[in-house]
């Protein structure tokens, strides 16, 4: 150890922690300095970030308050670390998430390597096959309600290093910095948008869900995602007895289910015995009865996810917000380029699981298209008619089929 420090910090580590941060991005904190301006004296930042870090008397900053607003209409408040403060807990996370891992449960999916969204929902789905009954568990204010002494006890069990417990009980006791000016001082809770926030809301759940499901319901499967939650049952009793349960186990780790949210579904063919809903919602989809087609070109029902109503009301309102038919100085090459990031990325999503519900949200890409289309040549005759400007891009994803993300799949505009 230097003897000079009052902890043995490796350079490396906050090299490291640096590089991810870039990668990820993100907007600038309380400060007002952009990783573009850290980066300009990037050497002696970090140099400086180290040395406070090392020597104990790094403080995080308050998180700037933010928010955003949820697919449910409400708003889901974010705290913003400054870039310096992202680094010092990316460090702290690249410890924590090697000494954890092996501890997870199998079943838990969110931010973990070599797991993602899709794994759990693929793993919900072929469940919902084999058991008729699931239970939709919403808690009530996650992030903002976890109890500090529980996390930090949790913690204990896991690591006796002595730099990364301070720091973690600095950064959770952190203040806030609302739009107003005002401070709020933080009594419970992680901030969504912190660095480390994401590995803390797996340990806490880790106790307080997975391993008390493991203890006491060795049989009934789940998928968790963060604090997102699936649990699959045999019956509607078992189904009933479970999300009490699972209320009262809630309750004694200072959480409560919210239950609005919380619900009981059948995932079978709808009958008149069912007392249950027959459909949820789980990380962007809608889990319900679909007409489906087996390889053998036979139709059959399912009980499949397809992407949730809120999720193609964000795919529509990110379209509008785009206003492609202002941006007449590109050429249609350069609009695909700005946009297909975005386009191949719902695909590559929602579009892994009934992609036809997908596909339906594309014609509104074409509706702007064609506004861009009608602006762009708005000086050129017959351009404000439909038909041409339908011929225009039809012609375009003839001789051009990939060029849009969505041409690929074979919608556009007719192709004459």
């Amino acid at each position: 150890m230097n003897k000079t420090k009052s902890f043995d910090i490796p350079k490396h580590l906050v090299w490291e922690a640096y590089q991810r941060v870039k990668r990820k991005k993100g907007a600038a904190g309380i400060d007002g300095i952009t990783l573009t301006e850290f980066d300009k004296n990037l050497k002696d930042n970090l140099y400086k970030l180290w040395n406070r870090l090392s020597s104990g008397s790094y403080f995080p900053p308050p998180v700037m308050a933010m928010e955003i607003p949820k697919k449910d209409g409400g708003k889901r408040a974010l705290g913003i670390p400054t870039v310096s403060d992202r680094i010092a807990q990316m460090a702290v996370t690249i410890i924590l998430s090697k000494q954890l891992e092996p501890y997870f449960d199998e079943d838990s999916y969110g931010y973990r390597e070599n797991r993602s969204a899709l794994d759990a929902v693929k793993q919900a789905r072929e469940r919902c096959w084999k058991s008729k009954w699931v239970v939709d568990v919403d808690i009530k204010g996650f992030f903002d309600n976890l109890d500090h002494g529980l996390l930090i006890k949790a913690l204990k069990r896991h690591t006796d290093n002595k730099w990364v417990l301070l720091y973690v009980e600095r950064w959770l006791k952190a203040q806030t910095e609302n739009s107003d000016g005002t401070i709020t001082v933080r009594e419970k809770g992680s901030p969504q948008g912190g660095v480390i926030s994401p590995v803390l809301a797996n340990l806490f759940m880790h106790y307080a869900f997975d391993k008390w499901m493991r203890r006491h319901y060795p049989e009934v499967e789940f998928e968790r995602y963060a604090d997102d939650i699936v649990v699959h049952c045999k019956t509607e009793k078992e189904a009933r007895l479970i999300k009490h349960a699972i209320a009262v186990r809630l309750e004694e780790c200072h959480l409560s289910l919210n239950e609005k949210k919380s619900k009981i579904v059948f995932c079978g063919i709808p009958r008149a015995a069912c007392s249950g809903e027959t459909a949820f919602d789980f990380l962007g989809f809608t889990f319900r009865m679909r007409k489906c087609k087996s390889r053998e070109g036979k139709y059959f029902l399912g009980f499949v996810p397809a992407i949730s109503t809120s999720s193609k009301e964000m795919i529509r309102a990110t379209i509008r917000g785009w206003k492609l038919k202002k941006h007449v100085q590109k050429t249609l090459k350069e609009l695909a380029e700005w946009v297909n990031p975005v386009l191949r990325g719902w695909y590559n999503y929602y579009g892994k699981f009934y992609r036809s519900e997908v596909d339906r949200q594309m014609h509104i890409m074409e509706t702007h298209l064609k506004g861009w289309a009608r602006n762009k040549f708005r000086t050129r005759t017959g351009f404000k008619n439909k038909k041409v400007i339908r011929e225009y891009l039809g012609k375009s994803r003839k001789f051009h089929p990939t060029l849009f993300e969505h041409w690929k799949y074979g919608l556009g505009s007719p192709i004459g």
